[in-house]
């Protein structure tokens, strides 16, 4: 019976302290500069299921991801419009209720407080974002990163694979570099405990969708001939270099972070916000320092 108390005692204590931690990370921070103001409307009309999402968050944990990450994208979601509705039309009246329109346009995202939810697009208007779209996803494995992606809807954040990554990168010696990832392969061990990135990494994950990969180059013995050809013209014909013979592994999903999205060369960078106008004249910006100044009244 003590025992069992000491127990309770003890959760309780783990709960109370998991609270406090969730509410000091989420604190919204009193300095955010938004780069250029998003055009919302055109982003609905150019983003695409499956797109991936960067987000430069304002709060407390987002300062530490910039940190450990070394990169201005603390937060990634993916974008599945209205997905949820399509393939579950009971989630329509529940969703409408929640967003009105905006249910239509729909991110699989995991926040700290909520674990992996829905939430509508529009909900960072007012954050500096940059879209990264997975280049040449088929059809069909697009469809199955969706289903990965919706079904992860209601998994907890992992705050453990938060520790994780900051032992990873922060430069200490203690633990050589090619024993960190090793470390850390499965972060909290529970498959329904994910942070933002990697809910997203697993659904690339499943179709073998590359993001980071490592590259291994193959032993000369293993490399496979290359067929004959008949050359028409010896002018401008390809050769097969070495660097094409070689092996990708996947990066465990709980090891990728936003920035990996962004500097993976297997997704591009959509720019929204001028996609459409391609009358851009950077000698029609009206720049602050040049602007006529405001008249000074003077007093009666």
């Amino acid at each position: 019976m003590a025992r069992r108390k000491k127990s309770g005692i003890i959760s309780w204590l783990l709960d109370r302290m998991s609270d406090w931690a969730v509410g000091m990370l989420t604190k919204p921070l009193k300095r955010y500069a938004l780069h250029i103001p998003n055009d919302i409307a055109a982003l609905k009309r150019h983003v695409r299921k499956g797109d991936v999402i960067l987000v430069e968050g304002n709060e407390r944990i987002s300062e530490c991801i910039k940190y450990l990450t070394q990169s201005s994208w603390s937060h990634s979601m993916l974008y599945v419009g209205d997905e949820p509705i399509r393939r579950n039309p009971e989630m329509k009246a529940p969703l409408v209720a929640q967003f009105g329109e905006e249910a239509n346009f729909l991110v699989v995202e995991a926040i700290v407080e909520a674990g992996v939810v829905l939430s509508p697009l529009s909900k960072y208007r007012d954050f500096n974002i940059r879209v990264c779209r997975p280049f040449n996803l088929s059809a069909a494995d697009l469809a199955d990163v969706m289903d990965e992606a919706i079904r992860s809807v209601g998994d907890t954040y992992d705050l453990r694979n938060v520790i994780d990554l900051a032992r990873y990168f922060l430069p200490v010696s203690l633990v050589p570099a090619r024993f960190r990832r090793q470390a850390l392969q499965f972060g909290s061990g529970e498959p329904t405990r994910v942070i933002c990135s990697s809910v997203i990494a697993s659904s690339f994950h499943r179709v073998k969708f590359p993001i980071v990969p490592n590259y291994e180059q193959l032993p000369p013995a293993t490399l496979p001939p290359e067929p004959p050809r008949r050359k028409l013209w010896p002018i401008g014909t390809r050769t097969t270099g070495a660097l094409q013979y070689g092996a990708l592994r996947l990066v465990s999903p709980t090891l990728v972070t936003p920035r990996d999205f962004d500097l993976s060369p297997y997704f591009e960078i959509i720019k929204f916000n001028i996609i459409e106008n391609m009358r851009f004249d950077y000698h029609k910006i009206l720049w602050a320092d040049d602007a006529p100044s405001a008249p000074v009244k003077k007093g009666a």
